[in-house]
């Protein structure tokens, strides 16, 4: 007798085993495989209800996910706190527990007492050791679970975890990558005079990581490049990354200084993100493009590749603490790279050049040897290939890089821009590079910025309406004297308010002459000045 009794408790601990290990659970989504294991959990410890509370990304809080008996606790969002009552306990002690009381002393979420619950047996949900959360199971009527319902929990426990690690594991990767390709700008800015390129690519099994890049222009009409390096791996690295870089641009929309930049978000990251350290090169152009300031956030110095010369690090460059790490801020500084025509810029993370069988002396040497002035994305192509070739890179690389074209029949430029105001911007730009190129001194490109700004202000303002249109501006120079024509196809409205027309007063203050032809088919403002004789910007 005592022997078909063992026979018979053998038969069921295995029926149990199976009910929770089924090969047909692989072919469902893991929310249907939840619900069915919970269904199964319940049938066979004969319980009332099956709850999985998932520990947060906080790692303070466990949340209500899945339930079978009482699933109000999914529907309400219950949350338990790691350390407090019985699902807390479970958590802290990564140990099963069990009570036969349960009230408002016992447990944390009252659904529970007030559905009647007497017994709870509970144990930790893990993978590799690491809690992902608890499991447990309940009557309405007093039950003694003995040790084989809680050791088959226990398996049951763990082929939960598989599941939930599998689909955190391939979510949690979906979202870095989603989240990365996001934040990564999808296409490089087209600035007359300059020649982008970039590269990025995920580490050893496609892990996301922190790095990034950006390239972009300010109010000021000054273009701003970054590159960084949050230090971790995952999706909680890639949004810190992406609350980094906006960051970043939120700093540039106040300062020209890169070094008073990178102060700002350091004092922000320090504040909001006490637990964040990354790495940050931040550069901001001249508006001729001759130089770029730097400041770096201890971040490797960035290339700079000249025709002729050999390649070099900007040495020079002063390396100050990583964003997020000193606790008593320190003055940052800047240093200032001319950058010749036809050279070029390359920014780059350490997973480009750092190796774990070589010294990053090395790294950094053939890098310089690989680097080469030329199209921008061809010199990505070529670093790329010479330090990287077949092999799997261990880290993240982000690689950017900014070429110096050297100007080529400058003294025509046409432009044509959306009549909105945000398009000033652009103009002031386009003409802080082209004015240079012809000859025009410091003193003659202020002049213009203004004398233009006016008359394209005063076409975006009175020659069309809300439907919109668009400003052409011309540009010529000849024998140093520059041209600029501001033309529209709008019909001109009657100027709103008093003392109007400063704006053509300032015009003719600051040109040679100045001409407005209002015709039927649009009005064209021309603008004439004399270059002075000083020395070009």
């Amino acid at each position: 007798m005592p022997r078909a009794v063992d026979k018979n408790k053998a038969e069921d601990r295995l029926r149990r085993i199976e009910a929770v290990t089924d090969s047909d659970l692989a072919h469902l989504q893991v929310e249907d495989v939840l619900q069915v294991l919970l269904d199964r959990v319940r049938e066979n410890l004969d319980a009332d209800t099956a709850t999985i509370l998932l520990l947060d990304a906080s790692g303070q809080q466990l949340v209500a996910t899945a339930s079978s008996g009482i699933e109000e606790e999914v529907r309400q969002g219950v949350r338990v706190r790691v350390g407090e009552g019985f699902a807390g306990r479970i958590a802290a002690d990564l140990k099963p527990y069990l009570i036969n009381e349960v009230s408002e002393n016992t447990v944390v979420n009252p659904l529970l007492w007030r559905k009647g619950i007497q017994t709870l047996v509970g144990v930790p949900l893990l993978s590799e050791g690491r809690l992902l959360g608890i499991l447990h199971v309940g009557t309405l009527r007093d039950r003694e679970f003995d040790e084989n319902d809680v050791q088959w929990l226990r398996v049951a426990a763990d082929r939960i975890a598989i599941h939930l690690n599998s689909q955190l594991t391939a979510t949690e990767r979906n979202a870095a990558t989603t989240l990365q390709r996001s934040l990564l700008p999808s296409e490089l800015p087209r600035i007359p005079g300059l020649d982008f390129g970039s590269r990025y690519v995920p580490g050893e099994r496609l892990e996301i990581s922190g790095d990034w890049y950006d390239v972009f222009t300010v109010p000021s009409g000054r273009l701003c490049m970054a590159i960084g390096d949050v230090v971790g791996r995952g999706l909680s690295a890639a949004m810190v990354m992406g609350r980094l870089r906006t960051a970043v641009r939120a700093h540039a929309l106040d300062s020209d200084d890169p070094a008073e930049v990178l102060s700002k978000v350091d004092r922000h990251v320090r504040h909001f993100e006490p637990e964040t350290m990354a790495t940050v090169a931040f550069g901001i152009w001249e508006p001729s493009f001759e130089a770029v300031h730097l400041s770096l956030a201890g971040h490797l110095p960035p290339v700079v590749a000249a025709e002729g010369e050999p390649s070099r690090l900007v040495n020079e460059a002063p390396v100050d603490a990583p964003i997020g790490v000193s606790s008593a801020p320190q003055r940052r500084r800047r240093v200032t790279v001319p950058i010749p025509h036809g050279a070029s810029l390359l920014f780059y993370t350490d997973g480009l050049v750092e190796r774990r069988d070589r010294p990053l002396e090395e790294g950094l040497a053939a890098l310089c040897e690989a680097a080469r002035t030329g199209p921008a994305d061809l010199l990505c192509a070529e670093v790329m290939s010479k330090l990287v070739g077949t092999e799997v890179p261990a880290d993240d690389i982000a690689v950017l890089a900014v070429r110096r074209q050297t100007p080529s029949a400058p003294h025509k430029l046409d432009l044509e821009i959306d009549a909105v105001p945000e398009a000033l911007a652009d103009v002031r730009s386009e003409l802080r590079q082209w004015l240079p190129n012809v000859g025009a001194s410091e003193d003659d490109v202020a002049d213009l910025l203004i004398a233009v700004g006016e008359a394209v202000a005063n076409s975006i303002e009175h020659a069309y309406g809300p439907q919109g249109g668009k400003v052409e501006i011309r540009l010529e120079a000849h024998d140093r004297e520059v041209q600029i024509g501001v033309c529209d196809t709008g019909t001109w409205r009657a100027a709103r308010g008093t003392h109007r027309g400063r704006g053509t007063q300032l015009m003719r203050q600051l040109c040679d002459e100045v001409t407005i032809d209002h015709e039927q088919a649009g009005t064209c403002v021309v603008l004439r000045k004399q270059l002075s004789e000083g020395e070009s910007a």
